[in-house]
């Protein structure tokens, strides 16, 4: 079907009514549970790795295995919606989602933990971009700004406070609840969706073309390249045999799945809507907005672990705050979309990431809760007031019959997004910290009287260790010297996202007003 024969928004939107709105509201609170198993299980690994036996090298792929696992769905989403509908789709996802959560739970080994989250993470995988489909399918135009900052608040907000709730759990229970918290609201959201739904009806002709090489070709060029984006910097990139084999598992992948999207008679993702100058540019902005959003979420805890000594539990009291501000934000964001050119909110978002940012750029080894207040109230508040816009301008422009196949890749560029965002922030990290270490190093080599002082002090101060004092001070030094190149690295990543977000604020101007200055639909 082309475009000319599409038919227009405004007729493809049913009417609203309140069993349709509880109906989608299940449905995001699916949503919300998928996207809040990607953190869920960040601050709580150590405990994990205790339960089962496992390395730490093992206990990684708890995180690993959902996140490659859910990159292959998200995609596939948009095919399978239309071939099952949204009503099975999503009721399968919602009810496999549950069973593998209970799964994790019940895993007596590191290997059966491994399988049930990369089964979770790929089953549960399909609700995210369902969701945003359906929020421009289902809802009449004029009703989008009141449906958009749900949608909005959800996805930024449920990776957000992932570490905080898994951390209240294991803190209050034990890391079998970071998947038994699934159970009941999982068997809701199924029934729920099971029972209402009717949004659409399944097209089974679409198997008999189904595209097999090219799922195949988008499951090893995602799934590796997620890989590659998550390990690389602890393996030293190219210089692991694993690291560079998986990275040509990837390319080879990427190559066979473009083939298919460009020759297949029915591809597994049409990437034509790519052709529209506002879903390209927005989804460049989700792309940077999963930097921002998983990026941050990562770094904040790193400092506040590692120079702090925050525990988990600590470090999502600390961090709340970002959920507050974007409670706060979400009904101020949706009435500005009827006021406000989104290009113009978009733009300020960005700039408010900047401002939040610049601002931790200057972190010491002292700040605590109230000097990582303002940032982060500006990271709560910019996230909202980017992403709503983002959604509307990206998904709210396309013609209703290139909705599905479109939200499952503006999806798929926020999450690939957070990937590569962490892969370069740990290298940038890793570099600067050898950096600031080399540079530190010599300012406390031997002949720096500041230095021997600061050694003689220590020995005193741990005189009562005898013929050790010498030695404990030399280490406390090495401590400190390594503490401080840690806080200079941490500055320096933030400050470095600083100078992305500024450039974003300027790209603003290069997706298209839609019709109605701050409506969410519009024209090309």
């Amino acid at each position: 079907m082309t475009d000319a024969t599409l038919p227009p928004r405004a007729a493809a939107a049913p009417s609203f009514d309140r069993r349709r709105l509880f109906a989608f509201m299940s449905m995001v609170f699916g949503m919300f549970m998928a996207i809040l198993d990607i953190q869920i299980v960040s601050a709580s690994l150590s405990e994990i790795q205790a339960g089962l036996s496992a390395s730490a090298d093992e206990v990684a792929w708890v995180q690993t295995s959902y996140l490659i696992a859910e990159v292959v769905m998200i995609p596939l989403s948009g095919f399978l919606s239309r071939l099952l509908s949204t009503r099975w789709l999503f009721a399968a996802s919602a009810a496999g989602f549950t069973l593998m959560s209970l799964m994790c739970a019940t895993s007596t080994t590191i290997e059966e933990m491994i399988l049930w989250r990369a089964l979770q993470g790929f089953i549960g995988g399909a609700m995210i971009p369902t969701v945003f489909a359906s929020a421009f399918t289902i809802f009449p135009r004029e009703k989008q700004p009141l449906v958009a900052p749900i949608i909005g608040l959800v996805a930024t907000l449920a990776p957000t406070i992932g570490p905080t709730v898994g951390g209240y759990l294991t803190d209050l229970f034990s890391w079998h609840w970071l998947f038994l918290v699934n159970i009941v609201p999982g068997i809701l959201v199924t029934i729920a969706t099971w029972t209402l739904v009717d949004f659409d009806e399944p097209d089974l002709s679409l198997y008999d073309n189904f595209d097999w090489a090219g799922l195949a070709g988008m499951a090893a060029f995602l799934g590796a390249l997620e890989y590659v984006l998550e390990e690389g910097p602890a393996k030293g990139w190219f210089d692991s045999d694993l690291i560079t084999m998986t990275a040509a598992v990837s390319a080879a992948g990427g190559l066979l799945f473009f083939w298919r999207a460009f020759t297949a008679r029915q591809p597994i993702v049409d990437l034509g809507a790519f052709r529209d100058r506002n879903f390209w540019t927005g989804s460049l902005f989700s792309f940077v907005m999963g930097i921002g959003l998983y990026g941050l979420t990562y770094l904040y805890p790193v400092y506040l672990a590692r120079v702090r000594g925050y525990s988990a539990l600590m470090i999502g009291e600390t961090m709340f705050v970002t959920g507050i501000c974007m409670f706060v934000a979400a009904p101020i964001v949706g009435r500005l979309m009827t006021k406000v050119d989104p290009r113009l909110m978009i733009g300020l978002g960005f700039l408010g990431f900047a401002l939040g940012t610049f601002q931790a750029s200057y972190v010491t080894k002292d700040w605590d809760f109230w000097e990582l207040l303002v940032p982060q109230m500006l990271r709560g508040f910019s996230l909202m007031t980017c992403m709503v816009p983002i959604n509307n301008l990206a998904l709210g422009t396309l013609p209703p019959a290139r909705i599905k196949n479109a939200s499952g890749l503006f999806n798929l560029t926020r999450n690939l997004g957070g990937a590569v965002g962490l892969a370069l922030i740990n290298s940038l990290m890793n570099d600067r910290i050898d950096l600031h270490l080399t540079r530190l190093h010599d300012s406390v080599a031997w002949g720096h009287t500041k230095a021997e002082e600061m050694l003689a002090s220590l020995t005193l101060a741990m005189a009562d260790r005898g013929s050790d004092a010498g030695l404990a001070a030399v280490s406390k030094l090495a401590g400190i010297v390594r503490r401080e190149a840690i806080v200079w690295a941490i500055g320096d990543v933030f400050f470095v996202l600083t100078l992305l977000f500024v450039a974003l604020v300027f790209l603003a101007g290069l997706m298209r007003r839609p019709r109605g200055a701050g409506s969410a639909g519009g024209g090309h």
